[in-house]
């Protein structure tokens, strides 16, 4: 990448992976277990938005269509993110997924959920955060310093 130093190269690959990995893990727990189901999120959601996240866990057809989306987009953002390649589209997928997040459990003064939260917060939490470090990602898509898509691009190159 241009005008990038290697140390900030390094860690924006580093943020990549890192948001890869929770990403792909989220995901694959959820996959693996049978059992899951964002029920309980969706009717635990607070806030301007909680009509629509409730309605997103009222019938089986809409929740099961959720529940998909949300296990193995978690996967996909996940894998495109550690594997390097589509890691623009991968970025701006999971800060999409984050908005959904945000907005059915914001942390917003006055609202309390019954899933516990991890410390207090006040407006910006940890899924403001990861959203932004994925805007972060999406402006400098380091899949070309490492990952699938520097290597296949390499390939290309030998061919021509």
């Amino acid at each position: 990448m241009k005008n990038l130093t290697d140390r900030q190269a390094i860690w924006l690959v580093l943020l990549r992976l890192a948001i890869g990995w929770h990403f792909l893990y989220e995901g694959l727990v959820k996959v693996i277990d049978s059992g899951w189901s964002a029920r309980a999120y969706l009717l635990d959601s607070r806030g301007p938005f909680s009509t629509l996240f409730h309605s997103m866990a009222s019938g089986e057809r809409i929740l099961s269509v959720t529940d998909f989306l949300n296990e193995w987009g978690l996967v996909l953002i996940g894998l495109g993110l550690l594997l390097g390649i589509l890691s623009r589209w991968a970025s701006y997928a999971g800060m999409v997924m984050l908005i959904f997040y945000y907005l059915s459990h914001p942390p917003f003064p006055g609202i309390t959920y019954s899933m516990p939260a991890e410390g207090n917060y006040f407006i910006i939490d940890k899924v403001a955060i990861e959203f932004f470090a994925l805007g972060v990602l999406s402006l400098f898509p380091t899949e070309h310093i490492a990952g699938l898509a520097r290597f296949f691009r390499r390939k290309d190159q030998n061919h021509e």
